[in-house]
């Protein structure tokens, strides 16, 4: 099982499990958010003919392309009660019934499957099976969030910049020196596969040689915005002050200091995360010293 937050490489996870276990038999991934008990049947364990109306043929399931191979299944902790006991069974008898058949079918494949909610409080509330959550939670693998791992940006950005030049047939493009310090100030709800987008972008607009930071300004600017919840304490405000309250000088010094703290002493950058000029911080900073 693997968890963890969109775009954070659930799938790429399973791809490289799938590599390394040396199988001879396909990659399949299915993404199983929406269906509903007979939908989730049909398409992981197929059907025989006549099984229901329009069923003209027998139909392979994914599980049965998957022989010899490995099965991805993602958004799990969307499926109906009666399909995770349907899952469950899979994962511990290793068989399962196509639609309109009496007799099972077993399977050989490697089972990996993704979520980015919470299991272990869907159990709690009642919505997801325990038995099928600690069947789960054999091996479980959880992606750190790109925020935590900022030090991996200066590889994914060539990396992305590279992918992106070679299909929008351009030249790469030079990275620009503050591109690392702007984006290590995000917290990136989207983690890597908000990246890629926003690398794509800034690919697929630029028409100089070194890459324009406007892109990513603007994404950062606007996504901040509907992103301030990430900052909210438990009572709702976005500080947490104890029972003697700092100055307004004090709070704006300690302000200064983070934005300079964070951008490494960039003061184009901190004057943006700030909402000031940078003439304005200048004189801030000044004021410290």
């Amino acid at each position: 099982m693997v968890t963890g937050e969109t775009g954070v490489g659930k799938e790429l996870i399973a791809r490289a499990l799938h590599k390394l276990s040396k199988r001879t038999g396909r990659f399949v991934t299915t993404n199983i958010a929406g269906l509903d008990d007979q939908m989730f049947s049909d398409t992981l364990f197929g059907h025989k003919k006549g099984a229901f109306t329009n069923a003209n043929q027998d139909r392979k399931g994914q599980i049965e392309m998957a022989a010899g191979g490995t099965i991805f299944l993602d958004e799990i902790g969307d499926l109906s009660p009666q399909s995770q006991v349907k899952l469950l069974r899979l994962l511990q008898e290793r068989e399962y019934y196509p639609l309109g058949s009496d007799h099972p079918r077993f399977t050989d494949s490697l089972i990996i499957l993704a979520t980015n909610k919470d299991l272990h409080k869907m159990v709690e509330e009642g919505s997801f099976r325990k038995d099928l959550f600690f069947r789960l939670n054999v091996h479980h693998i959880t992606p750190i969030p790109l925020r935590e791992r900022l030090d991996d940006l200066p590889l994914l950005i060539d990396t992305f910049i590279e992918k992106a030049a070679k299909d929008f047939s351009k030249k790469t493009p030079t990275v620009p020196n503050e591109l690392i310090t702007l984006l290590s100030t995000y917290s990136f709800p989207g983690n890597i596969r908000e990246l890629q987008a926003m690398v794509y972008d800034a690919v697929g607009t630029h028409k100089s040689k070194i890459m324009s930071l406007s892109v990513f300004k603007k994404h950062i600017g606007f996504s901040e915005n509907t992103e301030q919840r990430r900052f909210n304490t438990s009572n709702g405000s976005l500080v947490e002050f104890g029972p003697q309250l700092p100055t307004l000088k004090g709070i704006q010094n300690a302000l200064v200091k983070e934005a300079m703290k964070r951008t490494n002493n960039n003061q184009s950058i901190a004057a943006q995360i700030l909402g000031v000029t940078r003439q304005a911080l200048n004189k801030r900073i000044s004021l410290l010293k």
